[in-house]
């Protein structure tokens, strides 16, 4: 920090730093290298250093020298410090600037003061002179004001000017500053341009460094380029090389894969082979597998039919038996019932023989096996002298006998016997042959059979007996008494549990005790812990008269798996000594257990006793009565008592206060643990149980089978009630544990304790050895006796609760509060309650009491009289008064909870001489009295004096107590409802209030009305509302329809009147000031809003009304039934048949599982059932296929079924039903603007009318069950002059029956009713046909009433007439097949196009086939007379134009075979709208002939000629013909062939030239207006295509063209050739010659000759001649 002399800028808290200030102050040492250490802050400098490198570390400066770190970072701390006093220096003078502001405003402030003030004290003297005392007061009181004001500025100008002063002095003192270091700022200046300069170079170097850098990376990114160039040559190489490779592979691979293929193709159609033959043995074995069913499934018939004779013939001896007892008296039923018992019982006993045979048998065989192994290891220790065979086999005989005798007394089983047999057999073969002493061992018998297994490679027998045999008999003889006497002790040890050893004499002298006695007399293992090992150490002494021996037998059988004895015989004991024993006991199971260690010696057995204990709890405490004695009421004394557990094992306890456990409650413990210990016990009893009879059957060696057959059934019918009860046991000790729980902690509550409380230990585990104090305290809080019973439960299920009981007593005190709580209940605010406090002394003086309120109540609560004194003996009364006010939640914020409303004051009397006070406490629930509407204002808006408005209020009582309220004084106008206004309101109970408001005048409306409650308070509401009348009335506002069936409609009709008067037709309301209020009347427009689903309909709904017209509104009532509610009864339906099925199917599948069970399961119907199991899954699918439930496709398609079927059940079901609806009326202010007559007309919604329907509907008494119970029959488009017919069927479901009638339909329209109305009864039905035939193109509609005496039925008829438009390709006329070769056809299509909305049917007629033309030829007489001209017809030779022809009205020549020349495809049918039709024509003649003609007709079924078509052929035998000329010959044919000819003149036809065929050309030239037109007449040559298309064309040619030349005729081409299928057309001119003479014909024959398949010529004659006049 820089310290300035003589200063103060420390105070200001200016920092410089310490080691800048040594810079200033310390000369510089320039040969000194010593640099300063960087302080935090200039650390950066160091790095910028740093990785400059040492290069730019240092830099020589002006004055030659180098600039260390220390210089850097000198010039940057001076620096920043020189700008901290700069910035100090500026905040100075911005301080003293504002200083002077200041002074400056508090300056003017105490000028304007003064001038105030000589203002006031000039007023003053006025005021004084004028005598105006009050004046002057408050004149006075202002300049004394003033004057204050004036001072306190002065004061602080004062002040302000002593901080200027002292702010201007500091200034100075920086600025002082300031001028010290100018020569430091200066040095730092050419500090910071030095190190300016040395960045610019380190700024040029870096960007050298940079630039060399980057050329550098330049030049390797060049290289690593040229590179990658490289690269991608030498893999484009050997890519390439690859390819190569690649295809030579493939080539190589094409042949190996052909020949895998081919081997492929040989393995395919090996294996193909082997598949057939596969197949074919497959065949054969299904083929053997069907015969072997067929011979199975007989056999099955057989034994089926057998084992129903069998059951048959058993039923009915049954019969017999059952008949011949009955007759006898005996219950047969009873008998034969007890028969088959006896015969199960019988099964079940011999079963169980047999499987304990069979075990008695394995256990013998195995016993005697051990035998044997055990007999044969010992032989081969010491070889005993061999036995004869016959003693063997007798003492082998005898000890398997005394086995068998041992396991089972009764007779032997059958293998038993046989095995005896066989010894028998063999003892006695063996006694014959060979014979032996009777004093050998018969143990031998054994070894000797064990023998006979040993193989021949064992152990070598001796040729001689040596000394041993004599010690091995001994040694056998002593083993075997052994055995004999372990098995001896063993029998009676496990029968009885006991070793029974008798009393033997010794020295003739009987012993009374034990020969030996041990210590400790009784093997004590105490607290053991499964699993390790304890070990004892046993001292036996000999205390009998003689020397004995000592010799361990072993340990009890419950002993034998825990205990083992570490014993070495000592030999011969003397009287008096002992031998040492040790006893080791490794326990594998937590139970306590006791046996002995039995000892012999040579005076007899005996035994020390054993005992294991496990580790338990002994628990117990030091007093189990606690007696508090007597104590003061609010004394608090307590008491311990010790639990201690002398046991060593840990367990829980638990203190319960009830008073009464029960059994289950006496443990802690969970409801799990209960349960498994109580399995656990109970299987360990079945255990011990089961142990105790084995060992009871083993005792006595023998079993009867009778005996247990007879206990079975006794066992298990004790099963049961064991079962019954564990189960039970099991489900009451939860409860039992859990009512235990609910119970503890019910005596945990301060209810259940009282007066003694427990501790805060009441539960915890206690470890073995150790010691517990639970703490009881005693706090009378009333005056008696208190007693407190409780126990203290443990976990350990073996330590039973230990029970406490506590006594103590309590004393009250003398003085005390009759009444404790004194309870105010509920009360208001600012409302007054009393009650009395009455203290009771019990004292025998007088006492002072004094009655204490809280403070924070003083304002709500009072005692009078505060102090007083109470008798002795007697009581005192105190008036208690509460009256709560509105700041109570703020004064009592402890006792009172503003939430609820709770009040709960302690309150406190003092009594002298007594140190603890009385308390007693004040209750009272606060409730407030306010009564609150939703809403502060009610607007009713605009309404109508001919209507009522309503609005709704909600009105809410605050308090928690019920108030009556009314509205009392409302005006006439409006009504509140319900009740008139007057009712109750509970407890936070809202009402919602119903204003209606009903104007009688067009005027504002500002009223309020006033709510009043029984306590007098008033809740006011304010109510406005505008009363218009509207510019329209109707006639009636309220429309009550009868009693109207579904389907049939009823009306009313009213009126809306627009009356002549004077009103503001835009407003309203009463015209505000400066407007007009009689405005000229305007039209109105009015237009009705009905409700939705209301089936109600207003004619008309929109109109517009002038002043003073009147318009009729009609009224109808339509009502029905609702969409959504026949779907929901559909959906209801659907449902309802969807759970039947389902039902059904349950049902089904039930029932089959019930004929499967019931049906015998055999043991070859295994293979019937695994044949064909496909087929029985395939036929349950179509079983159940029909009881599927519907797709929801499926239900769509059945939409309308479904639809119709619900409508029909909602309007059977239907009763009545009655609505009502509020239809407004929209009135306009006035037509549309004149400017625009399409912008909509301003409505006013004050306007607005309203009409109340009244509409109850009934039940209709006819049903349309028809057109899915639509009563709209709809014809849709019919073709005019089509009819259409159509049936509707209605069903009557009244209880009565009904005669129909019916209004006539229209007798010129296009409706009709086709058959007669009758009376139908109660469900019948009766169909309607009607018929639509239109005979125009328009719609039509009408109404069908069907009527009865109860409702008419209205039925819609709609359809519509359309004419068809059908059009044909071809547009009629002739239509000309041409030439053909007889006996071929050709066929020609003509399209007809529908064009029309509807579809239309058609016909084909044939005038050839039409039985309506003439008979006879009447119509070819006209043709033959040649009266007759139709310019479409060509025929084969003659002109059209100029020349009549054969008509074809009337069908011309036919075929011999007597079918039509022309056919046609289809000859009828209909056309789709915008659908076309081809009708194929067919012309096929049978004879060559040129007058094949008919006429083809298309109609449409109302008789509407589409078009008509003239039908023209030819048939010829040749390819070539000619056309064209004038007609020579009648186009009339006879149908009956030439005359055959003969042979001969067949022959001479054909030798002679055919004849020529004539053909007349007539050419007529027109002369005119001087000019002479030539006449041109033109012939066709064609050549006809035959079937098979034939290449060669045809040829024509004229001869003698030059001589028509000279006649003036030219002729072109004079010959060609034709083309099969083609026409070539001849020109034929004909131009007068000069001296031609008028009217002159000039004639001329030309032959023409034709060349096909045949040739032939023509005689063409050409006659020409001019005419003056056209024809």
């Amino acid at each position: 920090m820089i310290f300035l002399p003589e200063t103060r800028l420390m105070s200001y808290g200016l920092v410089v730093s310490t080691g800048a200030q040594a810079i200033v102050s310390r000369p510089r040492d320039e040969g000194s290298d010593q640099e300063l250490a960087l302080p935090p802050d200039l650390e950066w400098l160091e790095e910028l250093s740093v990785e400059d490198g040492d290069g730019d570390r240092v830099v020589a400066g002006d004055d030659g020298q180098k600039r260390s770190y220390a210089e850097t970072a000198r010039m940057f701390k001076l620096r920043r410090n020189l700008d901290q006093l700069d910035s100090f220096h500026r905040q100075k003078e911005h301080d003293v600037l504002q200083t002077r502001e200041e002074l400056k405003v508090c300056r003017q402030n105490i000028h304007g003061l003064v001038e105030q003030r000589d203002a006031l004290e000039k007023d003053v003297e006025q005021e004084k002179a004028a005598d105006n005392s009050v004046a002057v007061f408050r004149l006075r009181t202002q300049h004394k004001r003033l004057c204050q004001k004036l001072q306190s500025e002065e004061e602080l100008e004062g002040d302000i000017i002593t901080e200027l002063k002292h702010l201007e002095l500091e200034l100075n003192e920086v600025e002082v500053e300031l001028g010290r270091f100018s020569s430091l700022r200066q040095e730092v200046q050419e500090d910071e341009r030095g190190f300016q300069v040395l960045k610019a170079q380190k700024a040029t170097t870096r960007l050298q460094q940079e630039g060399r850098v980057n050329q550098n990376l330049q030049l390797k990114m060049q290289h690593l380029r040229d590179k990658q160039a490289a690269m991608m040559k030498k893999e484009e190489l050997e890519g390439q090389k690859k390819i190569e490779e690649r295809g030579a592979n493939r080539k190589i691979a094409a042949k190996y894969l052909k020949e895998t293929i081919k081997r492929m193709h040989q393995q395919e159609a090996e294996k193909e082979e082997q598949n057939r033959q596969l197949l074919e043995k497959r065949i054969q074995a299904v083929t053997s597998l069907k015969s072997n069913i067929a011979a199975t499934q007989e056999s099955l018939r057989v034994q089926q039919s057998r084992a129903k004779a069998n059951a048959q013939k058993k039923e009915q001896q049954q019969r017999q038996l059952r008949e011949s007892l009955q007759g006898q008296g005996i219950n047969g039923i009873k008998h034969i019932y007890q028969q088959k018992q006896l015969e199960t019982v019988k099964r079940k006993q011999e079963k169980f023989e047999e499987r304990q045979k069979s075990k008695k048998v394995a256990i013998v065989a195995k016993l005697l096996q051990e035998d044997q192994l055990v007999k044969s290891r010992k032989r081969h220790e010491a070889k005993p002298p061999k036995l004869s065979n016959t003693d063997k086999l007798q003492s082998l005989a005898r000890a398997r006998e005394h086995l068998l005798h041992y396991l089972d007394a009764g007779p032997p089983s059958a293998a038993e016997e046989r095995a005896t047999n066989q010894l028998r057999e063999f003892s006695g073969y063996s006694s014959s042959s060979s014979s032996s002493s009777d004093g050998e061992d018969p143990e031998e018998t054994m070894h000797q059979e064990v023998d006979h297994q040993i193989p021949a490679d064992s152990l070598a027998e001796p040729e001689f007996s040596g000394l041993w045999d004599d010690n091995y008999k001994k040694l056998l003889n002593e083993k075997t008494t052994l055995m004999q006497t372990e098995v001896k002790q063993e029998e009676p040890a496990s029968a009885g549990g006991k070793l029974d050893v008798p009393a033997k004499k010794v020295q003739a002298k009987k012993l009374k005790h034990s020969p030996f006695i041990s210590k400790p007399e009784v093997i004590i293992f105490k607290d053991f812990e499964v699993g390790k090992i304890y070990k004892k150490k046993i001292v036996l002494t000999n205390i009998s008269y003689t020397t004995n021996q000592c010799k361990l037998l072993g340990v009890s059988t419950q002993l034998k798996d825990f205990i083992s004895i570490n014993f070495e015989p000592p030999g011969s004991l003397s009287a008096g000594m002992s031998c040492d024993t040790q006893a080791v006991f490794q326990p594998m199971i937590n139970e306590d257990l006791e046996g002995d260690v039995q000892f012999a010696s040579a005076l007899g057995l005996f035994s020390v006793p054993v005992r294991c204990t496990i580790k338990k709890c002994e628990l117990e405490v030091d007093s189990q009565l606690i007696d508090f004695g007597s104590h003061v009421v609010g004394q608090t004394v307590s008491r311990t008592i010790t639990l201690t557990n002398k046991g060593a094992l840990a367990t829980l306890f638990s203190l319960d206060t009830s008073t009464c456990p029960s059994p289950e409650s006496l443990h802690v413990q969970m409801p799990s643990q209960v349960s498994a210990h109580t399995c656990q016990e109970t299987s360990s009893q079945n255990t011990t149980c089961g142990s105790q009879t084995s060992s009871e059957l083993m005792g006595t060696g023998e079993i009867q089978p009778e005996q247990e057959s007879q206990e079975l059934p006794e066992a298990s019918q004790h099963e049961k009630p064991v079962s019954e009860a564990s189960a039970a046991g099991q489900e009451a000790i939860p409860q039992a544990c859990v009512s235990t729980d609910a119970e503890t902690k019910v005596d945990e509550s301060p209810q259940g304790t009282g007066d003694i409380n427990l501790g805060n230990i009441r539960e915890g585990e206690i470890g073995p050895f150790e010691s517990i104090k639970l703490e009881v305290v005693f706090t009378p809080t009333v005056p008696g006796e208190a007693n407190l019973d409780f126990h203290i439960k443990f976990s350990n299920l073996s330590s039973k609760p230990i029970p406490i009981q506590v006594r103590g007593v309590g004393v009250s005190i003398p003085v005390w509060v009759v009444q404790p709580s004194i309870d105010l209940k509920i009360c208001m605010f600012d409302r007054l309650y009393q009650d009395t406090v009455v203290v009771q002394s019990r004292a025998s003086a007088a006492l002072k009491v004094t009655f204490e309120v809280r403070p924070e109540m003083r304002k709500h609560m009072e005692i009078l009289p505060k102090t007083g004194f109470i008798q002795a003996q007697s009581s005192f009364k105190a008036q208690l008064k509460f009256l709560p006010r509105r700041s109570l939640s703020k004064d009592a914020k402890t006792f009172f909870d503003s939430y609820t409303g709770v009040l709960e004051v302690p309150m406190t009397v003092q009594v002298s001489g007594q140190v603890q006070p009385v308390h007693f406490t004040v209750q009272a629930c606060v409730t407030p009295s306010d009564l609150q509407f939703d809403r502060t204002e009610v607007d009713f808006g605009y309404c109508s004096i001919h209507t009522s408005a309503k609005s709704s209020v909600r009105l809410t009582n605050l308090s928690l107590l019920p108030q009556d309220f009314g509205f009392v004084g409302a005006p006439e106008f409006i009504e509140v409802q319900p009740n008139d206004g007057f009712g109750t309101l509970l407890p936070e109970e809202t009402l919602e209030i119903d204003l209606i408001f009903s104007p009688n005048k067009a005027k504002v409306y500002n009223f309020q009305l006033n709510c009043k409650t029984e306590i007098n308070r008033d809740f006011p509401l304010s109510c406005r509302a505008v009363g218009v009348r509207p510019p329209l009335e109707l006639s009636h506002s309220l429309v009550q329809f009868g009693a109207t069936a579904l389907g049939d409609h009823s009306t009313a009709v009213l009126y809306l009147n627009h009356p002549h008067a004077k009103r503001n037709p835009s407003k309203p309301l009463v015209a505000p000031a400066g407007e007009d209020a009689t405005a000229p009347e305007v039209p109105r427009l009015f237009s009705f809003s009905l409700p939705k689903d209301s089936h109600v309909g207003i004619t008309p709904a929109a109109g517009r009304l002038l002043p003073g017209e009147r318009c009729l509104v009609q009224v109808t009532f339509r009502p029905g039934l609702l969409e959504q509610e026949i779907k929901e009864e559909a959906e209801r339906r659907l449902h309802r048949a969807k759970l039947l099925r389902e039902k059904e199917l349950e049902l089904k599948r039930l029932a089959k599982q019930e004929t499967k069970k019931e049906a015998p399961v055999e043991p070859s119907k295994g293979k019937k059932a695994s044949v064909n199991p496909k087929t029985k899954m395939s036929e349950e699918p179509k079983q159940d296929s029909p009881t599927e439930s519907p797709d929801p496709v499926d239900i769509q398609l059945e939409y309308s079924e479904r639809y119709e079927e619900a409508r029909a059940c909602l309007l059977s079901s239907f009763t009545q039903r009655y609505s009502e609806f509020t239809v407004p009326c929209f009135i306009s202010d006035g037509d549309p603007p004149e400017e625009d007559r399409q912008a909509p007309p301003t409505w006013s919604p004050f306007n607005t009318l309203y009409l109340k329907l009244q509409c109850p509907a009934v039940q209709p008494s006819l049903l349309v069950i028809s057109n899915n119970g639509l009563n709209i029959i709809d014809f849709r488009q019919v073709v005019v002059g089509v009819e259409v017919i159509k049936r509707f069927t209605v069903q009557n479901i009244s209880r009565e029956s009904l005669d129909l009638s019916t209004l006539l339909l229209d007798i010129h329209g296009p409706f009709c009713l086709l058959n007669a109305l009758r009376c139908i009864r109660p469900g019948e039905k009766h169909t309607l046909v009607l018929a639509f035939s239109p005979t125009l193109e328009k719609k039509f509609c009408e109404t069908l009433e069907i009527r009865n005496h109860k409702m008419t039925l209205w039925v819609t008829l709609r359809g519509e007439g359309v004419v068809p438009v059908v059009t044909s390709s071809h547009p009629g006329g002739l239509l000309d097949f041409g030439y053909v070769f007889q006996k071929e056809s050709t066929s020609q299509v003509l399209k007809l196009q529908n064009s029309s909305v509807v579809a239309v049917g058609f016909r084909v007629l044939l005038a050839s086939l039409s039985s309506t033309r003439p008979r006879g030829g009447v119509d070819r007489v006209d043709v033959l007379l040649g009266n007759y001209t139709d310019p479409k017809l060509h025929p084969t030779v003659g002109d059209s134009s100029d020349s009549g022809s054969c008509s074809v009205s009337c069908a011309g020549t036919q075929n011999y075979s007597g079918l039509s020349v022309f056919s046609f495809v289809p000859g009828g049918g209909s056309i789709a709208p915008g659908e076309s039709q081809d009708v194929t024509v067919t012309f096929q003649p049978d004879h060559p002939s040129v007058n094949y003609s008919d006429k083809l007709t298309i109609q449409l079924m109302n008789e509407t000629e589409v078009c008509v078509v003239d039908l023209k052929g030819a048939a010829s035998s040749h390819n070539m013909y000619l056309y064209g000329g004038d007609v020579l010959t009648v186009p009339i044919e006879s149908l009956i062939p030439p005359l055959m000819t003969s042979p001969t003149q067949h022959a001479e036809a054909e030798v002679t030239e055919k004849p020529s065929i004539p053909v007349l050309v007539t050419l007529r030239a027109s002369y005119s207006g001087g000019a002479l037109t030539p006449a041109v007449r033109e012939l066709q040559v064609g050549c006809i295509r035959s079937t098979p298309p034939s290449k060669k064309s045809a040829e024509f040619s004229w001869d003698t063209v030059a001589s028509l030349q000279q006649q003036g005729f030219t002729v072109e081409p004079s010959k060609g050739t034709v083309e099969a299928g083609l026409k070539r057309t001849i020109r034929v001119t004909w131009s007068p010659q000069s001296g031609y003479k008028p009217y002159e014909v000039v004639q001329t024959c030309v032959p023409l000759t034709l060349k096909g398949d045949e040739k032939s010529v023509y005689k063409v004659t050409l006659m020409a001649l001019v005419s003056n006049t056209a024809d």
